[in-house]
């Protein structure tokens, strides 16, 4: 057997696929981190501090059991991979309009108004529901619904905690800004 065959045993399209959501992954963290240095510099405060180790501890076990638990040779759907990429749309909308508030952690700056427009007029969670979504989605395009279950399912939990620690945080600044709006609908 060649070097060239184990080789293709090993790394087929879900791991170059993994690597590639490493890669996005890695870019987000620069402009997240690039967002956390200016938010603390505003006076902005973080909340759940000693939980952001899990949060990012879970992606990279997303991203790694992609890499080492589904086949090189899996086929993959090429139908369910549109809806992820697709999903990768609604990520940006979600960072786009967070703008220099987005960040992958905790972050309140008082004064600052609670985003309620884009797509968060239909949730009050969206990057989270596309987290959620993901996790069980990109596994699926190979097959690989057992592990879109398990891992969808962790993520779920652990950021249904973090969803409790955002809005604990966020709790006043939301009710403001909820004010602020119904004030101005009633003004029109």
């Amino acid at each position: 057997m060649s070097s060239q065959s184990m080789l293709s045993d090993l790394i087929g399209l879900p791991q170059i696929i993994a690597l590639l959501v490493l890669l996005q992954r890695g870019a987000e963290e620069l402009y997240s981190a690039r967002n956390t240095r200016a938010l603390i510099a505003a006076g902005a405060k973080e909340a759940g501090r000693s939980y952001y180790p899990v949060v990012a501890t879970t992606h990279l076990a997303w991203i790694a059991s992609i890499f080492f638990l589904i086949p090189a040779n899996a086929t993959a759907s090429y139908v369910l991979a549109a809806i992820y990429i697709a999903l990768q749309g609604v990520r940006y909308w979600v960072i786009s309009t967070l703008g220099r508030f987005w960040t992958h952690r905790i972050f309140t700056l008082e004064g600052a108004p609670v985003t309620l427009r884009g797509p968060y007029r239909y949730f009050r969670h969206p990057n989270y529901a596309v987290t959620i979504t993901e996790t069980f989605l990109l596994p699926a395009v190979f097959g690989a619904l057992a592990l879109g279950v398990i891992m969808g399912a962790v993520w779920t939990a652990v950021l249904a905690y973090k969803i409790e620690l955002e809005d604990e945080a966020l709790s006043v600044r939301r009710a403001l800004s909820e004010q602020a709006v119904a004030t101005q609908r009633t003004e029109i």
